[in-house]
Order: C-alpha cells, then sequence, then structure tokens
C-alpha cells in the first residue's frame, strides 16, 4: 500500500450528507467536508482556512464515524482524513516497525499485520473505525489496550496550525482516553506507528472464552498450540456473536460506560443483589458491569423506538429507523434507560460515543446522561 500523490486535488464538498458516515446511521447534514487524502492538503487547505477570518465555521475532525453521535444540522467544516498506507519502517529477528495512515480500516489492518506475521494487535480484531480514531479512545479488547503495542502518532495540531510527533507518553493515555479525548477537535492524526513482535507462540489468550475457541481452532490445523491467527480469528466469532454488525443493524459499539462506584455502595447492592457483576479497582472502588445493570432494570432490547438496546447486548444501542433517526432520538432513549437504571441501583450511568453538538464542538458536560 502506498500514500496517494501529494499533487491529488483537495475535495472540498457542500452540504453533505454524513448519514452514511456515522455508524449509527443517523441523519446529518453537514455545511462543508474536506476530504484529506496526504498530509500536504491539510497544509494547503489551513493556510487558507486561517485567512477568512470572517467567514469561518469551526473544524471538526471526523473519521470512521463509529464512536460518535452527529446532529442533524453541524454548521461546521468536517476534516476526514482519509490517508491511505502501510510502510515497514524497521525490521529484526525479534520485531517489526510500521507506520499507518489515518484512513487505514482497523480492522483490515489487524488482519494484514497478523497475515504478515506482525503480532501484538490480534486482540484487537474486528473494532469498527479507521486507524486514525483508534489513539483517541486508547481502544482495548480482551486484555490489549492500543497503547501496548504504539510507538508514536504523527499528528497536526489544529489550533496552532503545526505538525508534531507524539511519543505514547505524550498522548497520555488512560483508560479509553487520551490527550486527543480530552482536547477534541484540537488533533488531526495523519499517521499511526506500532512496533509488533514476529513469535508466534507469544499471545494473551485467557480472556473469557478465547482461550477455549482459539484453542479448538489449533486442534483443527493439528497444532498443540494456538498462535496469534487462532486467537483472532476466536475474537472476531465471539464478537460477531455478541456484538451486531453496524452493517446490518447501526450502532456505535458500547453505549454505556462501565460505571465505578465505591466498595461500601458495591457491598450494599450485594446484599440485595448478590449476582451483581462487580471488578475491584484501585482506592477501594468497583468497575461494575453496565450491560448487567441494563439487563437487570428489564430494558435488554427496550428502550424508545426507533433506538433500542440490543437484544443479546444490553450496552449496545441500535437505530431501527437507519439515516432518519436524529440525535434526539438517541437522547431519548438514553436518558429513559439511564433513570431506570438509576432509580433501581442509585448509579449513574455515562455514554461512550461522544456526542457532537450543532456548531462541531463537543457536549458537555461530556458524556453525562
Amino acid at each position: 500500500m502506498t500514500i496517494n500523490d501529494s499533487s491529488a486535488t483537495l475535495l472540498v464538498s457542500n452540504s453533505v450528507d454524513l448519514a452514511h458516515s456515522n455508524t449509527m446511521a443517523l441523519s446529518c447534514v453537514a455545511d462543508s467536508v474536506v476530504t484529506l487524502t496526504n498530509e500536504a492538503q491539510l497544509d494547503d487547505f489551513m493556510a487558507t482556512y486561517a485567512e477568512d477570518v470572517e467567514h469561518q465555521l469551526s473544524l471538526f475532525v471526523l473519521s470512521g464515524g463509529s464512536n460518535v453521535l452527529l446532529p442533524a444540522a453541524l454548521n461546521a467544516v468536517v476534516l476526514q482524513p482519509k490517508m491511505r498506507g502501510i510502510h515497514l519502517t524497521a525490521q529484526t529477528d525479534d520485531y517489526v516497525d510500521i507506520e499507518v495512515m489515518a484512513g487505514e480500516n482497523w480492522h483490515d489492518l489487524v488482519v494484514h499485520t497478523v497475515n504478515q506475521g506482525w503480532y501484538g494487535l490480534e486482540n484487537l480484531a474486528l473494532i469498527p473505525g479507521l486507524t486514525g480514531a483508534a489513539p483517541v479512545q486508547n481502544i482495548g479488547a480482551y486484555g490489549v489496550q492500543l497503547e501496548d503495542c504504539l510507538q508514536y502518532v504523527r499528528a497536526y495540531h489544529l489550533p496552532t496550525q503545526t505538525w508534531h510527533h507524539l511519543s505514547a507518553a505524550d498522548c497520555q493515555f488512560d483508560y479509553r482516553d487520551s490527550i486527543f479525548k480530552r482536547t477534541p477537535n484540537t488533533w488531526l492524526i495523519s499517521r499511526v506507528a506500532f512496533r509488533l513482535h514476529t513469535d508466534p507462540t507469544h499471545i494473551l489468550a485467557s480472556y473469557g472464552d478465547v482461550q477455549t475457541v482459539a484453542q479448538r481452532y489449533a486442534e483443527q490445523q493439528e497444532r498443540e498450540q494456538a498462535n496469534p491467527h487462532d486467537v483472532m480469528q476466536a475474537i472476531i466469532d465471539i464478537r460477531q456473536q455478541k456484538l451486531p454488525d453496524p452493517k446490518q443493524l447501526p450502532n456505535c459499539g458500547s453505549f454505556f460506560q462501565n460505571p465505578i462506584i465505591g466498595q461500601d455502595q458495591f457491598t450494599a447492592l450485594q446484599t440485595t443483589y448478590p449476582a451483581i457483576v462487580g471488578y475491584p479497582m484501585p482506592d477501594a472502588m468497583v468497575k461494575v458491569a453496565a450491560g448487567w445493570l441494563i439487563e437487570q432494570a428489564g430494558l435488554k432490547g427496550g428502550g424508545i423506538a426507533p433506538i433500542m438496546t440490543h437484544k443479546h447486548q444490553a450496552l449496545v444501542l441500535t437505530n431501527h429507523t437507519p439515516y432518519q433517526a436524529t440525535q434526539e432520538d438517541v437522547e431519548t432513549a438514553q436518558r429513559y434507560i439511564a433513570n431506570i437504571v438509576y432509580e433501581k441501583f442509585a448509579i449513574q450511568l455515562s455514554r461512550e460515543p461522544v456526542w457532537v453538538n450543532a456548531d462541531g464542538s463537543i457536549g458537555y458536560p461530556e458524556h453525562v446522561v
């Protein structure tokens, strides 16, 4: 794969329908969309944008649209990083370094690396979205987080119109968090660098059913031990069973974050609900399974039409009138669900996807429902 020629014409479109550019399939029309196929185009666009002070709309960075809730009318200039390319930058007997452009499909990247014998991303298979958005959320699954393999990010700082090389430490990663998430519409990521290992015996398959399913694949190939390809395929199978495909039933993945409460409150809840699912956290805190709370509140498969929780996974909100339902429909359903859960457990749910205001800014207070 190669990066597109820097001489390619910059594409700027007006009154653009973004209903097909967000996995929740919400109705949305943007004032302007700038499609970026190489980094030089961003420099050119920003120079022109900075000159037109009188008519400036705010900037909004939209990647694969897998973790955003867009408004019906988006009065902003939408920047869509579509740069493509995967480059091998270093190689030893033990590892490879690769640089991946922001517009590469994340799952396709995972499959490509595993097929090349480059390992470390296999546990992150089938996560929707593009590579450029992966550091924003510090995506994670089945015991692995993006930061485990990330070396650096090349990103453009929109307010100062400058390019930056950010190390993993500079990205200030935390659980599902980063500097990019905490300062939205400030950075546009153009490429992400990873260091991946080449040892097929080094796998992480101890999470949930992964080990059992991966071992089954190994035995089918008459191998004693599962390899990274087996782990990847196991995770693909498990995710397909548990989560709806956004192309078939629009959604933006896990909608509600797992709330963190004090140990005392959790212990009190255990008295009434012995089966409550919780995971110990530092400082006498407990992470409670939001899906369990929603299901116990009788809301699995429920909600307010057209936005309903998935019948097999209560954490996921699904859109049953794609390209017609709006952000307001989502807000109505999420408040209904959150209020019922709070009334039953005195636990406040927070949403995971980013709420985008009509002017392209991010909704505050952040994630509160």
